[in-house]
C-alpha cells in the first residue's frame, strides 16, 4: 500500500477519533506529497525513495523547530512540533541504533581506505548514499568525524 493511501486512511481515522495533532501532521504530509507531485518537472507518482526523502525533510523541519522553541522556552509550541514529529516518524523506516551506525561507518571507512579527517568527504559521500533513510545526516557526520580523528 502506498504512503498516500496510508495517509488518506490515517486522516479519516484521525478525523473520526478527533485526534487534532495526528490530523495536523497527516495533513502536512499530504500537502507535501501534493506539492512534490505537482512541482515542475516532477512525475505524477512518487517513488518510495522520494516519499522517504519527503518524510525525512518534514521530520527534520519539526526537529529544528523543536530545538528553537525549546531554546526560547516556548513549550506550548514545542509540544505541537513533538506531536507532529511522532506521527511523521511512524511512516519513516526504522532508524539505525548508534552501535549499528558505528559498525556501518567503520566498514565504509575500511572499504574507502580513509585514514584521516582529510578523507571525510570521501567517506561521507559513500555513507550518505548507503545509509540514506536509515540514519540522520548529523549523526552520520558526527560519527565519521569522531572515527577519522582517532
Amino acid at each position: 500500500m502506498s504512503l498516500e493511501l496510508d495517509i488518506n486512511a490515517g486522516i479519516k481515522a484521525a478525523m473520526l477519533g478527533k485526534k487534532e495533532a495526528e490530523l495536523r501532521a497527516l495533513r502536512a504530509i499530504k500537502a507535501a506529497i501534493l506539492v512534490a507531485k505537482t512541482a515542475e518537472g516532477a512525475s505524477a507518482e512518487l517513488t518510495e525513495a522520494d516519499e522517504s526523502k519527503l518524510l525525512q525533510k518534514l521530520a527534520k523541519q519539526r526537529k529544528d523547530s523543536l530545538e528553537i522553541f525549546r531554546a526560547q522556552n516556548r513549550e506550548d509550541l514545542a509540544v505541537k512540533e513533538q506531536e507532529e514529529l511522532d506521527v511523521i516518524e511512524r511512516f519513516l523506516p526504522k532508524q539505525m541504533s548508534e552501535a549499528e551506525l558505528r559498525t556501518a561507518i567503520t566498514d565504509i571507512i575500511t572499504s574507502t581506505g580513509a585514514s584521516s579527517p582529510a578523507d571525510m568527504g570521501k567517506v561521507m559521500g559513500v555513507a550518505t548514499k548507503q545509509l540514506a533513510g536509515k540514519a540522520d545526516g548529523k549523526a552520520i557526520s558526527a560519527l565519521v568525524k569522531e572515527l577519522l580523528s582517532k
